[in-house]
């Protein structure tokens, strides 16, 4: 965290650079408030790097148009209907939202938009006092009317009115402090923490879209790991997320068994940590990430408690997979992200059959096949998935990936197997067999395929001759 005389010159310094420069000029020419607020400013006393840059003023979208289209490389007016026009004005990307006294409806997941004319007012109605600051421009003065400097040296999340008012008016904000807990490392103030418990069911009114954006964020974070027991503790997971806390099964004094819950927050913590060190674009994985958190939710409706004490969850790896593809369905994820999540969670046991005995070429291929492109993630799933304390089994199968990997390394080498296909494509098969595209075409297809994992490459000539040997020994 900067200092304070350190946050205020860098805020200084931010001020003096277009296009912010640019634009208070233009604002105070035509007597109109300008002032950074929100994020920004909190992020420049905390150390941050800056990225957004979030303006409010008193004029209103129209005039905020007039203002900046001489100024502007492009503009655009999606968000007019809240208030806000965007721009880009010498490279940089700018928002800028005409104050707000938005009334809500209890019942709707929007609010009716009301436009303000006080900056004061303005930051009252903001989610935590800590994002109610804001730098009015061209003078450079700082407007806190909440308090929230106090809570950002203090690293507390607190609301501007009563967490009722403010919860009861945007329910996503309860997100949102989850959210914040772990992408700023802040604690939730007592009442605020009172208020996430008491009124989690109104995030049911938000919409998928919304909820889906906040979890991401949630996720892409450095350490999400204190937002998401936030986000169970509280309640809100049963809402939004109902296989974490499900997560938790209850333990007898006969049948014992990890904690699922925490052995799965250890497998996020753990993927992250190996995503970091193998990654090459070193940006956060969201399939990955979504992935180690979900990857036992098969568990719960898999548990069986066998004789001798002992707790099975068989087949919970294809169980919770389609859990999953239900759930990020449900909270309207795209396709292929879902696609990669539920076949990573499909995948993730398959290695540990390497330690029963030495796998053939054959399944090597396989594994890697069936992998695909996600390969990379699944090896960063598989080795985060190990967190037992017994330093002797953990040791061991970490050198047996270790020995799988470097099989996969030797095999692709010789055999190009990322790409692993048939020596044969369809149209050598059609010319060889006589046939015309259709089902035939695709069954002699897999036969070759499952040739080439077996046994690896053949060459054209040998797959020729075991081409017409199976097709001359198929019934007519």
């Amino acid at each position: 965290m900067r200092s304070v005389a350190d946050s205020l010159s860098f805020l200084a310094d931010l001020a003096g650079r277009p296009p912010i420069s640019v634009l208070a000029e233009a604002f105070h020419a035509a007597g109109h408030d300008l002032a950074l607020v929100g994020g920004p400013v909190r992020d420049a006393f905390l150390g941050r790097a800056v990225h957004d840059l979030d303006l409010t003023t008193d004029a209103t979208p129209d005039e905020i148009l007039r203002i900046v289209k001489p100024l502007a490389d492009a503009h655009w007016d999606i968000g007019r209907a809240y208030g806000t026009i965007g721009a880009r004005i010498g490279g940089e990307t700018v928002e800028i939202t005409t104050y707000r006294s938005d009334v809500y409806d209890q019942a709707s997941r929007k609010p009716s938009v009301e436009f303000g004319t006080s900056l004061e007012a303005d930051l009252l109605r903001r989610d935590f006092t800590v994002n109610a600051l804001a730098l009015k421009l061209p003078e450079l003065v700082l407007v806190d009317p909440s308090g929230g400097m106090d809570d950002l040296l203090a690293g507390v999340l607190r609301t501007p009115s009563t967490p009722e008012v403010s919860f009861g008016d945007d329910p996503l904000r309860m997100l949102r402090a989850v959210r914040f807990t772990a992408q700023l490392g802040f604690t939730v103030d007592d009442e605020t923490r009172f208020a996430l418990d008491e009124m989690a069911g109104r995030i049911e009114i938000i919409s998928a879209e919304r909820v889906n954006e906040e979890l991401s964020k949630l996720l892409l974070s450095p350490a999400p790991r204190r937002g998401i027991e936030l986000l169970v503790e509280s309640g809100l997971a049963a809402f939004v997320l109902p296989e974490i806390p499900a997560l938790s099964l209850e333990m007898d004094e006969h049948h014992h068994h990890k904690d699922v819950y925490q052995h799965s927050l250890t497998v996020l913590d753990q993927a992250i940590d190996l995503e970091r060190s193998r990654q090459f674009d070193g940006a956060p994985d969201l399939v990955l990430r979504l992935a180690a958190l979900l990857h036992d939710i098969g568990k719960p409706a898999t548990r069986r408690l066998e004789p001798g004490g002992v707790v099975s969850f068989h087949h919970h790896d294809l169980v919770g997979s389609k859990l999953a593809k239900k759930r990020l369905k449900a909270l309207r994820f795209d396709n292929d992200t879902i696609a990669a999540v539920s076949r990573l969670i499909e995948l993730h046991l398959r290695f540990f059959g390497y330690t029963d005995g030495a796998w053939t070429d054959s399944a090597v291929r396989r594994y890697v096949r069936d992998a695909g492109p996600l390969l990379e993630r699944l090896h960063i799933l598989v080795r985060a998935d190990v967190t037992t304390r017994n330093v002797r089994k953990a040791d061991r199968l970490s050198f047996a990936y270790d020995d799988l990997e470097a099989r996969i390394a030797e095999l692709a080498s010789q055999e190009e197997l990322d790409s692993t296909r048939p020596d044969l494509n369809g149209e050598q098969i059609m010319a060889i067999l006589g046939l015309a595209p259709g089902r035939e075409v695709g069954e002699a297809y897999r036969f070759l395929l499952e040739l080439r994992l077996e046994e690896g490459p053949l060459g054209e000539e040998e797959a020729t001759r075991r081409l017409l040997a199976w097709a001359s020994a198929r019934p007519a």
